[in-house]
């Protein structure tokens, strides 16, 4: 049952349709079955689920309206994009002046007819319809993967709309079985290519105690989207972990696998994650679209003082250049942007990494594998025999591992390697105490870069804005930065499905290691110390840096905050 089927049986009992046992058996029934209560009414043959609809639009001051046959003109669907039907399960029927109504399956849901107004600036009014017909409108008026979603789930349903158990079994025990033959492949490939062409990052599928949810990672922000039935929860994951070449007898261990694929003309690799959880086991999908790391340093988000810097770091022919950040930063993304720029036929490159996310041509990737003793330093001491002359170490976790990298650029070699720290100065404090003497981390490093990734807002829908004073505060006395310049964000558009932003850009803040900072890291000053002389030496912060993309109209205010409230001014 949902929230509001208590008032839906109520409203029924006062109308005369239900009688007062026939209420209590439904909402017994329902709760028991985890069905919507007019869903089980309609099945039932209680009561018919359309009667049951027009008489709470009724109630409402709604109309009805039987959506089969109802030709929707083309000027009419032109104002509500597809996106935004699929995402809220309405489709607009109609416009008289300036009012849009549109077919909503729920009367009870004020909510989205408000938020419908927020989206599409105008006035919205609501008619009943089944959710049925909404969803066949939605497929046969916009062509998406909502009807394809339906369609693969009513191949595969009985009369009253259950999946059999022989056939759950039957699609996820074998693997050979055409698209044609087994719609919940159909249905797992319709996640996966949803998730690409809204510029997913990574695929959530989340067992709940009712539903089974599924959310997609865009531009650093999780969004929800319609999710299949609870009862297709075993099939969908273990068609997944066939996928990946993972056990699908094993559910109570945390599993790792990879599935690779072509979508649209792309080829991607999908890191998958398995780990169980009290309702089942959950799985997480990471997207690496192989087409995604050809970037250059321009393309991160460098101005031009910055990249000229960084470029000037990165030819260096010895010692270690960190990226620092939490996770989800783009740290791995800013190294092999630094791999592409430098890849060249007279130097050779080799990377260990944990897992090796993206295969690049023209480098030595090694994977580590810490179950048979591959592990980063391990993989470190093996690669310095092969005579490179450029290192990428995925991540410096530990002493061994850090000295070894140290030890290499002293001989030698460029090191580029990642480390977890919110800021620059932090990664000198974070090595000594990992153990690294302070004079050998002084004589080895030659700059670390902390970045944050901030998003973008959308060109197709981008308009000037003003702050207000309580934004403003929160900058503290960098918002003087910000006097008499025009501000913008974006306002929503299909182009950015409704959010403003589209794409992501880095913020940085580069910490050099000269002479000065070198003696402050031999007397083994604190990071705050650090920190200080870096900016006197004129470093700028990560919110700094922010400000600076926010008055070249790149992103907002609010992003800024979101990512560096930590930062101080």
């Amino acid at each position: 049952m949902t929230s509001n089927d208590d008032y839906i049986l109520e409203i029924l009992e006062d109308v005369g349709l239900l009688q007062h046992e026939q209420a209590i058996e439904a909402r017994n029934m329902a709760t028991q079955e985890d069905m919507a209560v007019l869903d089980w009414l309609d099945r039932e043959k209680v009561l018919d689920k359309r009667t049951a609809l027009t008489a709470l639009a009724h109630q409402f001051g709604m109309e009805s309206l039987i959506l089969t046959g109802h030709e929707i003109e083309k000027d009419v669907l032109e104002l509500v994009p597809g996106d935004v039907c699929q995402r809220y399960k309405i489709v607009p029927v109609y416009k008289n002046g300036d009012t849009l109504t549109v077919a909503i399956g729920d009367p009870l849901d004020v909510d989205t007819l408000d938020s419908l107004r927020y989206l599409l600036k105008c006035n919205i009014e609501g008619v009943v319809a089944l959710p049925e017909e909404i969803n066949k409108a939605i497929a046969n008026y916009y062509g998406r993967a909502a009807g394809a979603v339906d369609e693969a789930l009513n191949a595969m349903s009985d009369e009253n709309g259950n999946i059999p158990d022989s056939v759950q079994q039957q699609l996820v025990a074998e693997d050979d079985v055409t698209e044609s033959d087994a719609p919940i492949i159909k249905l797992v490939s319709l996640i996966i290519m949803e998730a690409f062409r809204m510029r997913a990052s990574d695929i959530h599928l989340e067992p709940m105690p009712k539903k089974f949810r599924v959310r997609y990672r865009i531009d650093g922000v999780l969004h929800e989207v319609d999710s299949p039935p609870k009862r297709l929860q075993s099939a969908i994951i273990s068609r997944v972990k066939i996928m990946a070449n993972m056990s699908i007898a094993e559910k109570r261990i945390p599993q790792d696998g990879r599935i690779q694929i072509n979508v649209m003309g792309r080829d991607l690799d999908l890191r998958v994650s398995s780990i169980p959880t009290n309702h089942g086991e959950s799985i997480v999908m990471r997207i690496l679209d192989k087409a995604g790391i050809a970037l250059g340093l321009p393309q991160l988000g460098f101005f031009a003082d910055d990249q000229q810097t960084f470029e000037r770091l990165i030819g260096l022919s010895d010692g270690i250049i960190l990226v620092t950040g939490p996770t989800g930063s783009g740290k791995t993304t800013t190294l092999y942007a630094c791999l592409n720029t430098i890849n060249k036929p007279d130097r050779k490159i080799i990377t260990v990494e944990d897992p090796v996310e993206y295969q690049m041509s023209g480098i030595n990737q090694v994977q580590v594998r810490s179950e048979i003793g591959m592990t980063f330093s391990a993989a470190l001491r093996a690669i310095l025999r092969q005579a490179p002359n450029i290192i990428m170490i995925g991540e410096i976790r530990d002493y061994e591992t850090a000295e070894i990298a140290v030890n290499a650029s002293l001989t030698g070699h460029l090191v580029f390697s990642t480390l977890h720290t919110n800021d620059a100065p932090s990664a000198v404090t974070r090595l000594i105490d990992m153990g690294v003497k302070p004079f050998l981390v002084a004589s080895s490093i030659r700059a670390i870069m902390a970045q944050r990734l901030v998003r973008k807002i959308c060109e197709k829908c981008k308009e000037p804005y003003t702050p207000d004073e309580a934004e403003l505060r929160l900058l503290g006395p960098a918002a003087q930065q910000l006097q008499n310049v025009q501000l913008y964000h974006g306002k929503g558009c299909p182009d950015c499905n409704y959010t403003g932003y589209k794409g992501r850009i880095g913020i940085f803040e580069i910490f050099l290691i000269d002479d000065q900072v070198r003696n402050l890291i031999f007397e083994k000053v604190a990071s705050t110390e650090l920190r200080q002389k870096a900016r006197e030496l004129g470093m700028r912060t990560l919110r700094e840096d922010g400000i600076r993309k926010i008055v070249a109209g790149q992103t907002t205010l609010e992003e800024v905050l979101r990512v560096s409230m930590g930062d101080s001014n």
